[in-house]
């Protein structure tokens, strides 16, 4: 429960963290905050479910004695507790990494509480005290299952990985087959935090196409396409001559940082 808490709280505070606005010092924010949280987290749960495993291997060795009575009613209180927290977080556990590692603490303590109510019957019914090593066995390991693909996908985005559900391919090939287009070199995508895409790209275009023009319909196909809201892109004449650097948000212009300071 100690370890929950300090998960929790880690948590919440990188939320907190999170929604504060850039600085001079921080241009994009403490964002990054909510990874490094995930991170950590996963990282907690696999060291935990490590020291789990290796008592239980004592326990098979010497088996102390166990009320089996006591333990089923204690794992049950812990279980109604670990459902009704798994479905307070449900809700945004598959798209922020952040409350994914929150969400893995609380299926942590839900699975717990189902193996130690699940040895607690058999103890009481059998007097099966290897149930109580074996159970403990079997969650740890699917805890550090799912715990190694939040510690993943965290150092995926620190490392400024193509976001999992991006295709970089196809995101080059929405691109080249806007109108107006001659090549994409330089092309980058990462997160700066869950549900946060950036991407960056040199275009080269026909000297006949409006920038603005051209601007506009690379970035509706980028949103429509993946979802992909912040674009830097460098605009440049056939022969790879740069031109402009312009920047886009969906719902506003694209604009030259240069000329908007």
């Amino acid at each position: 429960m100690l370890t929950d808490v300090a998960a929790m709280s880690l948590t919440l505070a990188a939320i907190w963290f999170a929604s504060r606005p850039a600085t001079a010092k921080k241009t994009f924010g403490y964002y990054r905050l909510e990874i490094l949280a995930a991170f950590v987290n996963g990282i907690a749960l696999v060291l935990l479910s490590i020291l789990v495993i290796w008592e239980a291997v004592e326990r098979w060795n010497s088996p102390p004695a166990i009320d089996g009575l006591r333990l089923g009613i204690i794992a049950f209180g812990g279980l109604a507790v670990n459902i009704i927290a798994a479905k307070l977080l449900h809700g945004n556990h598959e798209h922020d990494l952040n409350m994914r590692g929150a969400w893995l603490h609380v299926m942590g303590d839900l699975l717990g509480s189902v193996a130690a109510l699940t040895a607690g019957v058999l103890i009481y019914a059998f007097g099966w005290l290897w149930a109580d090593p074996v159970t403990s066995i079997l969650i740890s390991l699917i805890i550090v299952f799912s715990s190694w693909r939040l510690i993943s996908a965290s150092v995926n985005v620190l490392l400024e990985g193509t976001p999992a559900h991006i295709d970089l391919a196809a995101v080059e090939s929405t691109i080249l087959e806007t109108d107006g287009v001659d090549g994409v070199h330089d092309l980058h995508v990462w997160t700066i935090s869950s549900g946060i895409d950036a991407l960056s790209a040199h275009i080269s275009h026909f000297d006949t196409v409006e920038h603005s023009e051209l601007l506009v319909r690379v970035r509706d196909g980028l949103h429509k396409q993946f979802g992909i809201d912040h674009l830097t892109i460098q605009m440049e004449t056939m022969d790879h001559e740069a031109e402009a650097v312009y920047v886009c948000e969906t719902g506003t212009k694209c604009f030259e940082p240069a000329k908007q300071a």
